[in-house]
């Protein structure tokens, strides 16, 4: 194992300290290990708090800032974050307009986020709803999950949703638009190579060099099946296929089309990705309103990539358009 570390057991402890030296805009508690804007709490404006396992950055300390997420909980590598973090940092930016925790569907995440949602309830007058992303259509239950997992339709419900609470919107409405996302969303991963977890210090599976894992999830859990080594458009297909076929998309829909690199993929590649994708969307006559191409939420080192399409009408377009400013995504 070559990796940019000293020790295993210090690697996410030392990259906040890294976050905070690079993003004063942010507050890093390094304690609690919650990422937040500086400014947290806004008073009277909804709260969205996320967090996963460390190993998918940018999720979700890259996406802190106006127009997105007011904090982040930091777990260990590939570990949920714990109630006692999700709490802190649920208190922390409750601004009195309440505070929507936003959860990829692994089992982890759901328990620890539901009972830190009801340890926050012993408040009284904290109030929390929360959405679940499960979007990926590669398995349903996996080593991780009761359920799809979680994966790339969570940028865009964070990026969504972070709108939507910075124009103001009550809790319900920022909800309601957050599950609408969720439920409009599907995604598919495939890899290329395995991911090594500092800790263990050897990789999480092993694949052949004529090999490729479809359907892999973003801790390196088997997908739907060993394929052989193909071309980029041969992979394409693979991963669009499925989500079209999974979430019926109709000619003239717009979609947000998001082509996503988990570590190790270098961006010529996902950009030769995206130019397939979205070939294949165009004989599907799927619009491509809005893209997004990069990796933004990753596997450790793993080489490979996801494709996520969201259905998007008028609205959604709108609060994806609006300004944003965290560390990985900024416009407007």
């Amino acid at each position: 194992m070559k990796k940019l570390i000293n020790d295993p057991n210090d690697v996410v402890a030392e990259a906040l300290l890294g976050i905070e030296a690079a993003h004063p805009e942010l507050a890093v508690d390094h304690r609690q290990r919650i990422v937040s804007r500086a400014d947290a709490p806004r008073r009277g404006k909804v709260g969205l708090v996320s967090g996963g396992g460390s190993g998918h950055e940018p999720l979700h300390a890259g996406f802190v800032g106006p127009g997105m997420l007011d904090a982040a909980c930091a777990g260990e590598v590939f570990t949920s974050p714990v109630p006692d973090q999700i709490l802190a940092a649920t208190r922390l930016v409750d601004g009195g307009a309440g505070v929507l925790h936003i959860v990829k569907n692994y089992t982890g995440d759901v328990l620890n986020f539901e009972m830190a949602a009801e340890l926050a309830a012993l408040d009284g007058d904290l109030r929390i709803l929360t959405v679940v992303t499960e979007d990926d259509v590669a398995v349903r239950d996996s080593t991780w999950t009761a359920g799809r997992r979680g994966v790339g339709v969570t940028v865009l419900l964070e990026k969504i949703a972070g709108a939507a609470a910075e124009q103001g919107r009550p809790l319900e409405q920022v909800a309601e638009l957050a599950h609408r996302v969720a439920g409009n969303g599907r995604s598919m991963g495939l890899a290329l190579t395995s991911c090594t977890v500092p800790a263990a210090g050897k990789p999480t599976f092993e694949l052949g060099e004529d090999e490729m894992e479809l359907g892999v999830g973003i801790h390196g859990e088997p997908g739907r099946q060993r394929v052989p080594y193909a071309p980029a458009r041969e992979i394409a297909a693979m991963l669009v296929e499925p989500v079209l076929a999974d979430l019926p998309f109709h000619r003239g829909d717009p979609v947000i089309a998001f082509v996503n690199g988990l570590g190790g993929t270098p961006l010529i590649e996902l950009y030769l990705m995206f130019h397939e994708v979205n070939r294949i969307l165009t004989g599907h006559g799927v619009q491509v309103a809005r893209s997004l191409v990069g990796s933004y939420i990753t596997s450790l080192d793993m080489a490979g990539t996801s494709v996520t399409l969201l259905k998007a009408d008028e609205e959604l377009l709108s609060l994806w358009d609006a300004p944003v400013r965290t560390p990985f995504l900024s416009w407007g």
